[in-house]
């Protein structure tokens, strides 16, 4: 049992890992280690979702709490009610691109503040572990709620769009369709595997798996199209094409949507750690003032509060709004990257081009034994940089840069080398490599 609680989330596979019995003791530890009274639940449409989500909320309305049924939904539909109906929590039951035969439960505070494993997983899972729960004076009352409405008022709320634009949905079969129901009749949308199939019978929701990308990158170019949006599984993530049918690298995509935000006035933007220095350029050529993250949205989220950040994105295609309780909203990224096209009148692959000015590595992942040695290895061997230690070590030179990092959950050790030209990439990136795989 103790493997499906993660770092993030808790999420294992149905019904090996985690069945129904379980959801109701993570639904009674919840309760007891939160003490909310009433919260929102939204589910995806995996199978055994529903399985889930009723014995997820037998041991919620069993510990005296309330139960606010969102059906199905995105997760960033579920921030939004959670934070609009001034809840004191909420629970998704997803487990986001994972394959179909995995589920899970995202779990949120008041104001779609995140629960991780540092702030509040570890703890409830001690609490189902032991299995006693202090007796409710109450059971706890079932309602539904439809956010969807609301939801679509408020992402229109952004929209600062003077044409209608040509967009490929790859929806994956999952909940993007849901994500941007409110704003659809704006757009001229092509939909690929619009069908709710929580098997995934034609790919893994998961744009970080370029392979996954291929259908929509050729349905862009054959119809023309202004840009593409692959959604994942529960819709918290996002991989934008542009209209040549390209790939546009998720740390770029922060940039882009930062000029959007920024002509309305000067900001704080986050960007993660692993972002390309074109990131942070371009946050400050607009007026903004750039702070690095770490990674994880657990830290980014209470990054974000602490200095009142109107924005993030992250390398793994997580953008934050501040608008959407400084949770994720895809509805979001995709308006105000169209309202950039509109604005600027180029197109995305143009739009893009300017910020294509360094090489990068992408994340390379290997298998360690001993990631502390590693480190103190390449900590002394590039002692002469600028070094600081934010999320594993990071090395800044003038003309290139690196960070390497150990996974929150596998032992592997993740580096990924920018450099002013391919060839010094190339170079420092085997330079690392051989430290780190020797």
């Amino acid at each position: 049992m103790s493997g499906i609680f993660k770092a993030y989330d808790i999420r294992g596979i149905y019904p090996t890992d985690l069945d129904t019995e379980l959801a109701e003791k993570i639904g009674r530890a919840y309760v007891t280690f939160t003490g909310a009274k009433k919260v929102a639940v939204g589910r995806d449409m995996r199978p055994h979702s529903n399985n889930l989500f009723t014995g997820l909320v037998k041991g919620i309305t069993g510990q005296g709490c309330d139960v606010v049924d969102l059906g199905l939904c995105s997760t960033p539909e579920s921030y939004y009610a959670n934070g609009k109906l001034n809840l004191d929590g909420s629970i998704m039951i997803t487990a986001s691109h994972n394959p179909g035969e995995w589920n899970g439960f995202k779990l949120c505070r008041a104001h779609a503040v995140p629960i991780s494993g540092s702030t509040g997983i570890a703890d409830i899972q001690k609490l189902v572990e032991t299995g006693v729960f202090p007796e409710a004076t109450r059971k706890g009352d079932l309602s539904t709620y439809d956010i969807a409405a609301e939801y679509g008022a408020f992402l229109r709320k952004y929209a600062k769009i003077t044409r209608k634009l040509k967009v490929v949905c790859d929806f994956a079969n999952a909940m993007g369709s849901y994500e941007i129901a409110g704003i659809r009749d704006l757009f001229e949308i092509i939909p690929l595997y619009e069908e709710l199939d929580g098997t995934f019978p034609n790919h893994e929701a998961n744009p970080l798996h370029t392979a996954t990308l291929d259908a929509i990158r050729r349905k862009v170019v054959e119809t023309k199209a202004d840009f593409g949006a692959a959604f994942d599984g529960d819709s918290d993530r996002c991989g934008f094409i542009d209209d040549e049918g390209n790939i546009i690298p998720m740390d770029l995509f922060t940039a882009l949507l930062a000029q959007d935000i920024l002509a309305a006035g000067p900001a704080t933007i986050l960007y993660d750690l692993r972002s390309s220095r074109a990131v942070r350029e371009c946050i400050e050529e607009h007026g903004g003032k750039a702070i690095m993250s770490r990674v994880g949205h657990a830290f980014i989220k209470a990054q974000m509060r602490e200095n009142d950040a109107v924005f993030a994105g992250e390398l793994s295609g997580h953008y934050y709004f501040k608008e959407n309780f400084t949770a994720e909203s895809q509805g979001l990224a995709f308006l105000r990257f169209s309202n950039l096209l509109c604005k600027t009148g180029k197109k995305a692959h143009e739009l893009v081009a300017p910020l294509r000015k360094y090489s990068s590595s992408g994340e390379i992942n290997s298998r360690v034994t001993d990631a502390p040695a590693i480190l103190q290895e390449i900590k002394k061997h590039f002692s002469d940089g600028k070094m600081f230690e934010l999320d594993g070590v990071s090395v800044e030179y003038p003309q290139w840069w690196f960070n390497v990092r150990t996974s929150n959950t596998e032992p592997l050790m993740r580096l990924i080398v920018e450099a002013d030209t391919q060839e010094r990439m190339e170079a420092k990136r085997d330079e690392l490599l051989a430290i780190i795989r020797k």
